[in-house]
């Protein structure tokens, strides 16, 4: 292994569609609350972009513009793209913090990284596929800051890119046969795989950055910055200085809490929706989480008036719900009972018009027996009531004739 010295690093990391706005934030200084801590505001103007899009009304374009124009405008194909698939790749260029401050400070790293820009453009295939290329010069080294007694700052590359390659789309069975096979046409397809791929060797995948590692150092060197070293293959982090590896692992770190923000900014929208919906709040979420300020002293917080007011408001509002829920219930639980009682009432009717009808049948039963039985009498006394009455006459007791004679 060489002696300690300078040494150049060079980073790709892949990024698919979702994690695209959280690396612009932080890249092009747009979070609202920078989650590196070493991170000096007052330093912002000395962040230099060598590449930067901007829309016709002049205004800069955001990452997912520039994408969106790339595609409209078939500089880029999303031929075969997923969902899920890397978008953007993103070249990260870094040097220990103590190469520049033996060489001229944020002036040599300015004249250090346009070169290194130019290679950047080169490993990219085409500037077309830029999508932002700035230096950070606003991060504060807090080690080599206590080491010198005065502010030293870590300078590094981001170059956000769009990874192409060009594809040959050959005709297929449905074209003539004597074209089936050759080349239709050549795409410049967005393909992270296909830009980095692994290849398998001695038991081991390895991707292309290693190559990638050597191309950087070769061009840097050859560009006059021969006092740089490479990192040993497979291992970079041995000829970093201790606080520029530990700047790296703070990096993943972000990475990590800039996958927790989303899912975060996920959960609050959520969150947010059912307040609209279920407590009708006037109140968004936003508002509430605003409120407050950590308290100068202690761990607690401090809120103005104004917000102590709203609180109090939504309060009362939650209380007032509160006593109308259990109201609802009461009233629900009394017309349950009342519904309970008609039913019962229903079924005893049912049970008396069952038993009235039962009743009704047997006298219409009764009825139509003794009609049978007194209709022949009857019938007769509508046909012959002379001959029924001498009948009677004649058989009738003798006192009974009397009784006829008088009537």
């Amino acid at each position: 292994m060489a002696e300690k010295g300078h040494f150049t690093v060079v980073r790709n990391e892949s990024c698919p569609s979702s994690q695209v706005a959280i690396r612009e934030g932080h890249n092009e200084r747009r979070s609202k609350k920078p989650l590196n801590a070493d991170i000096v505001p007052e330093r912002a103007e000395m962040n230099i972009h060598f590449h930067q899009n901007y829309a016709p009304d002049g205004t800069p374009e955001t990452y997912q513009q520039t994408i969106d124009r790339l595609l409209a405008e078939r500089t880029i194909v999303k031929h075969g793209f997923k969902p899920k698939s890397t978008i953007v790749d993103e070249f990260i260029f870094d040097v220990n913090s103590e190469y520049f401050e033996e060489n001229g400070g944020y002036e040599f790293a300015k004249k250090f990284y346009e070169e290194t820009y130019r290679y950047a453009v080169k490993e990219a295939g085409s500037k077309d596929y830029i999508v932002s290329a700035i230096l950070h010069a606003d991060e504060r080294n807090k080690e080599l800051s206590e080491r010198y007694g005065r502010d030293v700052y870590h300078y590094h590359l981001h170059v956000v890119y769009v990874p192409v390659v060009m594809k040959e789309i050959k005709w297929t069975k449905r074209a003539a046969p004597e074209l089936v096979g050759k080349v239709k046409e050549v795409i410049p397809q967005i393909n992270h795989t296909e830009k980095w791929p692994r290849k398998k060797v001695g038991g081991k995948f390895i991707n292309e950055y290693s190559k990638l590692q050597d191309r950087y150092h070769e061009h840097m060197k050859a560009a006059g910055f021969s006092d740089l070293q490479r990192g040993e293959r497979g291992s970079t982090t041995e000829h970093l200085e201790v606080l520029d590896y530990k700047i790296q692992q703070d990096k993943k770190r972000l990475d990590a809490l800039d996958r927790q923000a989303e899912k975060k900014a996920e959960r609050i929208e959520k969150l947010d929706a059912k307040i609209t919906v279920k407590e009708k709040a006037r109140a968004t979420l936003s508002e509430v989480e605003a409120m407050g300020k950590p308290a100068l002293l202690g761990n607690g917080f401090t809120v103005t008036n104004d917000e102590l007011a709203k609180l109090k408001s939504l309060a009362k509002k939650g209380v007032g719900i509160d006593k109308r829920a259990e109201e609802y219930k009461r009233k629900i639980a009394a017309l349950d009972e009342n519904i309970r009682d008609l039913n019962a009432q229903v079924n005893d009717l049912n049970c008396s018009v069952s038993s009235i009808v039962r009743e009704r049948d047997s006298w219409k039963t009764n009825y139509e027996r003794l009609w049978a039985e007194v209709k022949p009498f009857i019938d007769a006394i509508r046909s012959a009531p002379q001959k029924l009455l001498a009948f009677i006459r004649e058989h009738l007791p003798k006192k009974s004739h009397n009784r006829e004679e008088s009537l």
